[in-house]
C-alpha cells in the first residue's frame, strides 16, 4: 500500500478576515475531496488571514497511480484561482502489511 501526503502552502490576497478565508479554504477542500477521493483537512497557519497549510492525502496500489492523483489535485487547485499556489511537497510511504510475509 503507497499512501501519498501532499503538504500545500496556499495565499489569498484579498482575504480580510479569518471567515472569509474559511469560507474559501472550505470551498477548495469540499471541491478537491469530491472530485478525487482524497482526504484534505488545513493543518496550519489557522489563525492567518491570508495564509493555508492543507493536507491531502491519496491511498492505492500503486507509486504511480498515487502521484498521477496528486498532481490532478494540485493542477485542479490551480485552475480554480481562488488562492495561490506557494508551494507543494509531495511524500510516498510504503506501508508493508505484517501478513505479507507468510505468502
Amino acid at each position: 500500500m503507497i499512501v501519498g501526503v501532499c503538504h500545500l502552502a496556499l495565499r489569498f490576497h484579498d482575504c480580510r478576515s479569518l471567515k472569509d478565508k474559511r469560507q474559501r479554504l472550505k470551498s477548495i477542500i469540499g471541491k478537491v475531496k469530491s472530485r478525487f477521493n482524497v482526504s484534505a483537512a488545513e493543518v496550519a497557519s489557522l489563525d492567518r488571514w491570508q495564509r493555508a497549510e492543507v493536507g491531502i492525502v491519496a491511498v492505492g496500489a500503486d507509486s504511480a497511480f498515487v502521484n498521477s492523483v496528486l498532481d490532478k489535485v494540485l493542477d485542479y487547485v490551480e485552475v480554480l484561482h481562488i488562492g495561490e499556489i506557494l508551494d507543494h511537497d509531495i511524500e510516498f510511504i510504503t506501508i508493508k502489511p505484517p501478513w505479507a510475509d507468510f505468502g
